[in-house]
């Protein structure tokens, strides 16, 4: 098996190559050169792997771009592929979210502001689902420091109707009609940034990241604006799960793909300071779905001032498993072991929004 990394920064998408040891890489880049690229995936359903990301162009807008040969050619969808249709007055301002759905053709993605579109052609070409975009709530959505930041898509593993989204600041929405539909699913997720006593609205929470394992669908794990959260019960509640965190205020959250009870996160400083507690670069893991949690720092820098985002962290579902962490400072650390030990493996690029990596058959 071989290895694949996608790095998007605020200025171009970099691509890496590796075996199955990932202990040497082949880097290039930067592919879409002065372009904000805040989504990628490498898509393993085909041989060769298609690779996909959207990049923000400030002359041209927001671009689908694919590529069936490791970057080597890119390919655009026809008119940029996500645009609004004529009677909606909104246009897209990013992509901030691509993800394969469970059909073998179909491709979700997630854009600002706050709508969910999907593609059944392998994200050559996107519809918006109307129903959250009708949705009464969606005029009432805030946006983040950051912009409305579309954080999160979850297309069910089994369930092709089923699909889970989430938006800062909107919070937790879930479809069980393939978009028709949409529900809000914030109990228990508390908005510190409100007054008290309307601290735990419908919606309006301010969400970075939801994750979860296949096997164990129902579990959901999330990373609030404050808080680190848990759900047994397919979002339905949350129970908070931040206790022996340094910060419970973050972005990044993964789950293990082959532990479902196993989580990793990097805590950032909240009002203080958007960067890690005492300036230490630190991934914290639990192993018993957020009841304990571990401190991960062998090969991580100290003196560390920049933050870690929402889509900056990710795995690459090798056995033993890799790990990936991407900071605003242009580095990338990757793990071999699953947290235990670290390395640089690229530095000094642009500040980095999003990595993706996955296992694939041969580069």
């Amino acid at each position: 098996m071989a290895t694949v990394l996608m790095i998007g920064t605020r200025k171009g998408l970099w691509i890496g190559q590796s075996d199955d040891a990932r202990a040497d890489w082949e880097f290039t880049g930067p592919h879409h050169n002065m372009e904000e690229v805040y989504s990628c995936l490498v898509d393993t359903r085909t041989s060769p792997p298609r690779l996909l990301t959207g990049a923000s162009s400030s002359w041209l807008g927001p671009q689908v771009r694919r590529s069936d040969d490791l970057g080597a050619t890119w390919q655009e969808s026809p008119g940029g592929a996500i645009r609004f249709p004529e009677d909606v007055d909104a246009s897209v301002e990013r992509v901030w979210q691509i993800a394969p759905g469970h059909e073998p053709g179909t491709v979700w993605a997630g854009t600002e502001p706050g709508a969910v579109w999907r593609s059944t052609d392998r994200g050559e070409s996107f519809e918006l689902v109307r129903g959250l975009w009708d949705h009464p709530h969606r005029p009432e959505w805030g946006a983040g420091f950051g912009g409305q930041a579309f954080h999160t898509l979850l297309p069910h593993p089994d369930d092709p109707d089923s699909v889970t989204v989430a938006i800062s600041t909107g919070g937790v929405y879930q479809s069980a009609d393939g978009g028709a539909t949409w529900e809000p699913r914030n109990r228990g997720i508390r908005a510190e940034f409100l007054p008290e006593g309307q601290q735990y609205p419908e919606f309006g929470q301010c969400v970075h990241k939801v994750a979860r394992h296949p096997s164990k669908p129902e579990r959901l794990y999330l990373q609030n604006h404050g808080g680190v959260y848990r759900s047994d019960d397919h979002a339905a509640s949350w129970d908070y799960i931040g206790d022996g965190l340094p910060s419970d205020f973050g972005f990044a959250l993964v789950v293990h793909p082959h532990e479902p009870d196993t989580i990793f996160v990097f805590p950032n400083g909240a009002g203080d300071g958007r960067f890690p507690p005492d300036g230490k670069a630190r991934v914290w893991r639990s192993r018993d779905a957020g009841d304990t949690w571990e401190e991960l720092g062998n090969g991580l820098p100290d003196d560390f001032y920049v933050g870690v985002m929402r889509d900056a962290m990710a795995h690459d579902g090798h056995d033993p498993l890799g790990v990936y962490v991407g900071a605003r400072n242009g580095a990338v650390w990757a793990s071999t072991d699953a947290g235990d030990s670290w390395r640089q493996i690229v530095a000094n690029l642009p500040d980095v929004m999003v990595v993706r990596a996955a296992a694939v058959d041969s580069v």
